[in-house]
């Protein structure tokens, strides 16, 4: 029952982080800078207040590709969990991710509890400490297999005492001292005749046989699944090439110039003003938003234009986890990719969570000379 219990979990997250990795592949936007939810975007947006600043900031450069390995990996978790293959180096692998993800993004997430990198972290630690078992994994498969070869094996539980265990297993000694465990105390937790090739690696029985057998059938299953898992991916990535909207959302792309002037200075191309010239305001029509860059570096923003002549601009990280926000033009709100908070248009206020705090505003003006900037 212990191992059919931790089935719906580890096939839970192997669903999940599947389908995180594949999701990432499909869209050829997660990989272009200009998208308010690229991969890019979230590593600036991620590097402003996490943790890890010092190291992030430095990584925005090299986004994409380790997006794409971000993506592979996910992949790669997903699918030895859901297949229970080499389970406890995927789970380890799982639990980085969500441990990187967590300090990356949602460290700020209040309460603690809303955010899911946390919870998926602490889920994965079952499947390190216990492995996938023998139900419904090719873990256990291999194990039988490999048991087959060697009748000496026993891969069932069977209920002995362990009193009876350690006088017919021919290694107790005097002194509840067992010889297989080069003279340590017996203990029921890792007797080799009890747990087989369950057993730790130091106290196992036959070394020799088993565990180059169970080696070579693994690593020959682990191979199949990685070549199989790099097709799917592959395949994955021309279909959302095929199939998907390759054109950049309602966002519109990002406003090109960013000229700094002041009172006392000129812009190289208009009459003077106060701020950071964004760019042309011809370049966002009524209804349509576009991102800018943020002076110094610090992130992004997103100006929408509400009517002729009026904007509404804020900070695109998201108040719940840090994810930068984009705009829907046929819901007129802005929505968090991630885990789904809306914000109003009018004055940055969540109405739908997680989010219970509203967007940072920020002043965009349209100046004299159809520019706008960045007060």
């Amino acid at each position: 029952m212990a191992e059919w219990a931790v089935l719906p979990l580890r096939l839970f997250l192997g669903v999940t982080f599947a389908f995180a990795g594949l999701q990432k592949i499909a869209n050829p936007l997660f990989f272009n800078a200009k998208w308010s939810g690229s991969v890019q975007v979230q590593f600036a947006t991620s590097a402003r207040f996490s943790p890890l600043h010092g190291i992030l900031s430095h990584l925005v450069g090299a986004a994409k590709p380790l997006g794409i390995v971000i993506a592979l990996s996910e992949v790669t978790v997903g699918i030895g969990a859901l297949l229970g293959l080499w389970t406890r180096v995927a789970a380890l692998g799982g639990a980085l991710l969500s441990l990187t993800l967590f300090l990356a993004v949602s460290f700020h997430t209040s309460p603690y509890y809303t955010g899911a990198d946390v919870v998926f972290f602490f889920a994965w630690l079952p499947l390190i400490i216990g492995g996938a078992g023998s139900r419904w994994s090719l873990d256990g498969w291999v194990a039988r297999r490999v048991a087959k070869t060697n009748p000496a094996v026993v891969t069932d539980f069977v209920p002995v005492p362990f009193a009876t265990v350690r006088d017919l297993c021919g290694k107790w000694q005097d002194g509840n001292r067992c010889a297989a465990r080069q003279g340590l105390a017996c203990d029921a937790s890792a007797c080799p005749v009890l747990l087989g090739e369950r057993a730790p690696i130091a106290t196992r029985v036959r070394l020799d046989t088993i565990d180059r057998r169970t080696l070579v059938v693994g690593s020959t299953t682990a191979a199949a699944v990685a070549v199989g898992s790099l097709v799917l991916s592959g395949a994955t990535a021309d279909v959302g090439k095929l199939i998907g909207n390759a054109t950049l959302p309602t966002n519109g792309g990002s406003l090109g110039s960013t000229t700094t002037t002041t009172n006392a200075g000129t812009a190289t191309s208009a009459p003077a003003m106060s701020g950071t010239l964004l760019g042309a305001a011809s370049q966002v029509p009524v209804g349509k938003a576009a991102t800018f860059g943020l002076p110094n570096g610090s992130g992004q923003g997103i100006v929408i234009h509400t009517a002729a002549g009026t904007w509404k601009a804020y900070d695109t990280q998201c108040t719940h986890a840090g994810c930068p926000i984009g705009y829907t033009s046929h819901s007129q709100v802005m929505v968090c990719p991630c885990h789904g908070s809306q914000f109003l248009v009018s004055d940055g206020s969540a109405v739908v969570g997680p989010a219970s705090t509203p967007l940072a505003p920020l002043t965009v003006v349209e100046g004299s000379d159809g520019n706008l900037y960045l007060q």
